[in-house]
């Protein structure tokens, strides 16, 4: 099985084509839901800028409006351990705990019990730098208690967390971006360019078109990455990995 998983892994080439395998994957261990955070833009204080980190979920609408949207993820307990820390940790922590619970997370806490979010583990994945975050909260089906999850862990809890991990890395080397994040090809071929060490001028030659030409590419890059410097937006892209990559 886990083989199979491996293989088919290999052969994505998008995000959402890793999301749905995994999906399928943790669904037959009987975890039905499950959300997926990413970022490379991680401060002190923050996880950076909304649009610039990569949420997957199969969670409905109402809820991510909630939880996401509404902010609910920066003080949930689970995310604030995984925040500090790197593995596989039991819901559990939080459940037999109450007391160490600020007023806030207790609050969260109970809407995801109104919303049927009441047993499960969470993954948070080893960074590759101080400014990347990678984690994931799985969660059981309905009938299933958290002592269920906690058992079946014992006995399939390594081979959830590698799979998880391996999907996170293949995820994490593939093109991504949100609505307000994504280049045209003309923008990625201009900061190619860029960040090959090109001018404009050279860039202009190049590409057959004006300098102006060239300029304007440059800005809509920026402003479609939210940066005020070309040299920003090669960087931005390239954590995105939008630039330098292969067509289909």
């Amino acid at each position: 099985m886990i083989l199979d998983f491996l293989e088919k892994l290999h052969e994505k080439r998008t995000g959402g084509e890793v999301w749905q395998l995994l999906l399928t994957q943790l669904n037959e261990f009987g975890f039905d839901r499950a959300l997926y955070g990413y970022t490379r833009f991680r401060t002190p204080q923050s996880f950076g800028h909304r649009e610039d980190i990569l949420i997957l979920s199969n969670h409905s609408d109402e809820y991510m409006k909630q939880f996401i949207d509404g902010g609910m993820y920066f003080d949930a307990p689970m995310v604030n351990w995984a925040l500090d820390n790197v593995g596989a940790r039991s819901w559990s922590m939080v459940q037999n705990n109450p007391e160490a619970l600020s007023d806030r997370q207790r609050e969260i806490v109970a809407f995801n019990k109104s919303m049927g979010i009441k047993a499960g583990y969470s993954i948070s994945f080893k960074d590759i730098s101080s400014r990347t975050k990678g984690a994931i909260g799985l969660v059981a089906k309905p009938e299933m208690t958290q002592q269920d999850v906690d058992d079946l862990w014992l006995d399939q809890g390594r081979t959830i967390t590698q799979i998880c991990n391996v999907a996170h890395l293949k995820m994490s080397n593939l093109p991504y971006a949100s609505l307000h994040r994504t280049l045209t090809s003309r923008q990625r071929e201009v900061l190619e360019w860029v960040g090959d060490g090109k001018t404009t001028q050279d860039i202009a030659t190049i590409m057959g078109l004006t300098a102006a030409t060239i300029e304007k590419h440059s800005r809509l890059a920026r402003a479609a990455l939210g940066v005020e410097t070309t040299a920003q937006a090669v960087l931005k892209a390239s954590y995105y990995n939008q630039i330098f990559v292969l067509s289909e």
